[in-house]
């Protein structure tokens, strides 16, 4: 397959762009990408003179094809992937999904957690995705949980392909003592250097001394933290405002992601704007996944489910908090469909959230990688690692629609997808 050295007449979205990137009919110019040694050497619009020269067979003209950079899907879980249809009976709702996962443990092998995990990070290859942080049950603080070293192991594996991140998953209310949050603490730390601290944070188990017992253990071994966080439509919750509150209490130094915070949604507006408010304040990172909480909220049988189950992720974004959309469960109880595509997930928060320009606007939420860290960066293409998606079917106007056809590149390199004939070679650039 061709290799390109560069890419013309690429549409990338206007949030990858400085503000003074031309315009053309109200639309940014399209663009030129130089690639070399694997990396992006200079991002140009088009009507500027080439800096740099190539053969015709190392030009792909993309003729406005849409770019993003390589995708992160910042919240899943690969140890539960793939095990629905060996699952007969679910209850539906979250604490069903909880209540069919856990029966389904006693069947989980080494071997067989790794072949569904195996099998979700070729999908999440294939797909164009490069960074995966995934959470892995952990049920006892004192016990290392079967799948914590397989998935090590595969983030070994994969470490040339995707970065696979793990995240430490236990209820609350098992941090109620101190001392099993530093414990857990320690191994989570020793285990490996892609691993986080996590928690399940709900109502049914909210405690907020077990909440400041996680957060100060992982201060005291500098470890992040992701939590599962108000995933419910219970009006008065307490898990994210604690969180925020906790957070400056403790001068919190590393990066905290909240997924899910479904409740923002059910809890009087004023109440929840003065929460995110707090959140801006905070070194906190939200994670919206809207496929898994269209299905698991508000969930009964035979009954039309009458509220969404996503979060206020307009209201996030327009006080600057760090927003991603992410994957979470596929094919699992919790979750009954899903593919490990970010941009799946997008598709679902176009229709639940009705967002604007998906592309343009919102793209950003499946390719902020820098978003998980301590500090983010300013989005760029030049100088970073050639991993790049091309939708060749795609227009900006109705992406993501016709987003299942793309050409994935991994340093300058493709990997997956049918390059069209028409892209190369290109007679001059």
């Amino acid at each position: 397959m061709s290799q390109p050295s560069i890419l013309i007449n690429a549409r990338l979205p206007r949030w990858l762009l400085g503000a003074d990137w031309p315009q053309l009919s109200g639309q940014p110019e399209l663009a030129r990408l130089a690639m070399g040694a694997g990396r992006v050497e200079s991002v140009q619009p088009m009507s500027h003179p080439a800096s740099v020269t190539a053969s015709p067979g190392e030009v792909w003209d993309l003729a406005g094809a849409l770019v993003l950079p390589g995708m992160v899907d910042a919240h899943v879980h690969l140890d539960k992937a793939f095990t629905l249809s060996r699952i007969p009976d679910v209850k539906p709702g979250l604490l069903g999904a909880i209540e069919a996962s856990t029966r389904d443990w006693a069947s989980w092998t080494p071997g067989d957690i790794a072949e569904r995990a195996g099998r979700g990070l070729q999908w999440a290859w294939a797909a164009g995705t490069t960074r995966l942080r995934t959470h892995v049950n952990w049920a006892d603080p004192a016990v290392l949980p079967m799948a914590w070293p397989v998935l090590d192991q595969l983030a070994l594996q994969w470490s040339d392909r995707v970065q696979l991140e793990l995240v430490s998953l236990t209820r609350l209310d098992l941090f109620a003592d101190a001392q099993a949050a530093r414990q857990q603490a320690a191994a989570v730390a020793a285990s490996s250097a892609r691993a986080l601290m996590g928690g399940f944070v709900h109502s049914t188990n909210y405690s907020e001394g077990a909440l400041r017992h996680l957060l100060l253990a992982a201060q005291a071994h500098d470890l992040d933290v992701d939590l599962h966080v108000d995933e419910e439509l219970h009006p008065q919750p307490q898990g994210l405002a604690a969180t925020a509150r906790l957070l400056r209490e403790i001068g919190f130094a590393g990066r905290v992601v909240c997924g899910h915070v479904c409740a923002l949604a059910a809890m009087p507006e004023a109440q929840a704007l003065g929460i995110l408010d707090e959140v801006a304040r905070a070194p906190i990172t939200l994670v919206s996944l809207p496929i898994t909480n269209l299905l698991l909220q508000d969930a009964v049988t035979g009954r039309t489910p009458r509220q969404r189950g996503i979060t206020l992720v307009k209201e996030a974004r327009a006080r600057g908090i760090p927003l991603l959309f992410a994957s979470d469960n596929v094919q699992d109880p919790f979750c009954r469909v899903g593919s490990f595509d970010p941009v799946e997930c997008l598709a679902a928060a176009t229709l639940a959230a009705q967002l604007d320009a998906p592309f343009d606007d919102w793209s950003d939420t499946l390719c902020r990688s820098d978003w998980l860290e301590r500090t983010s960066s300013v989005p760029s293409l030049a100088g970073h690692s050639a991993d790049l998606v091309i939708f060749n079917e795609a227009d900006s106007t109705s992406w993501p629609s016709r987003a299942a056809s793309r050409v994935v590149l991994r340093q300058g390199r493709p990997t997956h997808g049918a390059v069209p004939a028409a892209w190369l070679p290109a007679a001059a650039i």
